[in-house]
């Protein structure tokens, strides 16, 4: 087992203590503040001692990826906070600054407040959303936060202090309740945040209970973590790691899939040695390592690191899932690949791996109406199209219908999208506006694309 390593957080209070800022001038420096202001930062010392290349900093993609920058905020809102910083302005006109600027960076994309929030007996169920039939995310409330935040990440509203924009919840009976309630539910999804922030004991008081229900509907529990790259020691040595294996293992002899939903955003996330350990110990615990990211200009957007992150995590026992679109929200317009681009990496790196690497799926956009892949480019009837289909979707009958768009070199999302052959709509739009519409007169004025 891994020798213990002494866990050491940093924000924006502490940051300026790292010792390899030394290295870095006073602007960067600044930049992290101005920018930590609004959207959230936080790192560890693995984080810094072990997945940052400090001789290629501020170019280092892992730096990009946890360490705020400027451009991540758009002009007139970075030169807002800086003017605000610079002039000594307190604490409460900084907080009311950033969160004018958060809420114009569409904080919850895909519907999450307007369409995906179930009830149950006539109450709404906060901390839980059901977007596709058969998976059911809880957040559990001692998960709303990670081991290290990614600039990217879509769910930065649970981290900065808007509590009508944070998702969380105790109430796992009701959760039972639901899933009894809807039979066609199968899957589970522990999010956040990242559960395994969490102890071994207060995750099990949680999983636990859905073993103890003995519900038949239920066949799958999925865990979605970044606590393989980023602390690779809550697997190893942290103070309940052996009771946090045998919870895992507990969910298998219950006759229950665990799967690790995994995130790497990079082939270096998984050279060291720790990770690789860990990697080793949650498949002796019986369950499955499923791994995903999206793709991030800047960090990752090479045909050549998909093929290498691909290669070794299946080397290493993982099975490739997703590759992502960067979400409409936050800092994509930093992010953001136009989706023939994404198309072109996406098949030059799927056509250099072998077929066990071939389980992963994209360019995908989890969109309001589902999860929307690209497929490729194409011509037809004398028109250059996109050709898109969902894999998942709101309506299960959606799913891998083709759909066609104009060709667009431009557009980074569903929304910036016209369909082709002169249609007014894409074939699913009539009836999803339809449902918009009916959120709206329940009080959801939430923008549907």
């Amino acid at each position: 087992m891994q020798k213990s390593c002494r866990y050491k957080a940093y924000s924006l209070n502490n940051f300026r203590d790292i010792p390899q800022m030394e290295r870095l001038p006073e602007e960067i420096k600044f930049d992290i503040e101005v920018v930590g202001h609004v959207l959230p930062f936080k790192a560890n010392n693995f984080v810094v001692d072990h997945l940052i290349d400090w001789d290629r900093v501020p170019a280092d993609p892992l730096f990009l990826l946890t360490f705020p920058q400027r451009d991540m905020l758009l002009p007139h809102h970075y030169e807002e906070m800086a003017a605000l910083l610079k002039g000594g302005a307190d604490r409460a006109e900084l907080k009311a600054a950033a969160n004018r600027i958060r809420l114009q960076l569409n904080p919850h994309p895909a519907g999450q407040i307007s369409h995906n929030i179930p009830s149950l007996d006539g109450e709404n169920l906060d901390g839980m959303q059901h977007k596709y039939r058969e998976t059911v995310l809880f957040f559990p409330s001692q998960g709303q936060t990670c081991h290290a935040y990614c600039s990217f990440c879509f769910r930065w509203p649970q981290f900065v202090g808007l509590s009508d924009l944070k998702f969380a919840s105790r109430e796992v009976d009701r959760l039972i309740d639901y899933l009894q309630t809807n039979p066609q539910v199968t899957d589970v999804l522990f999010t956040g945040g990242d559960p395994l922030i969490m102890s071994a004991r207060n995750l099990a008081q949680y999983i636990e209970p859905l073993l103890e229900a003995d519900l038949p509907n239920l066949r799958r529990i999925r865990i979605g973590t970044k606590a393989l790259s980023y602390w690779p020691y809550r697997f190893l040595s942290d103070n309940d790691t052996e009771d946090l294996l045998a919870l895992f293992r507990k969910v298998g002899e219950n006759g229950k899939h665990l799967a690790l939903m995994a995130h790497f955003n990079h082939p270096r996330e998984l050279a060291p040695e720790p990770v690789r350990q860990a990697i080793a110990q949650i498949r002796q615990a019986g369950a499955i390592i499923r791994t995903q990211s999206p793709l991030l200009r800047h960090i990752n957007d090479d045909p050549a690191l998909w093929i290498q992150m691909w290669n070794e995590q299946v080397d290493l026992g993982c099975v490739p899932y997703y590759m992502f679109i960067a979400r409409d929200t936050g800092a994509q317009h930093y992010f953001n690949v136009p989706l023939v681009r994404a198309w072109e990496i996406f098949r030059e790196a799927y056509r250099q791996v072998g077929g066990l690497c071939r389980t992963v799926r994209g360019p995908s956009m989890s969109a309001n109406p589902g999860k929307v892949q690209v497929l490729g480019t194409s011509e037809v009837m004398g028109e250059k199209v996109l050709q898109l289909r969902f894999i998942q979707a709101r309506n299960p009958d959606w799913v891998h219908r083709p759909f066609f768009a104009r060709y667009d070199e431009q557009a980074t999302w569903l929304s910036d999208l016209k369909p082709a052959f002169g249609e007014e709509r894409f074939f699913y739009q009539k009836e999803f506006e339809q449902d918009y519409r009916e959120n709206l007169e329940e009080g959801h004025p939430e923008d549907y694309e």
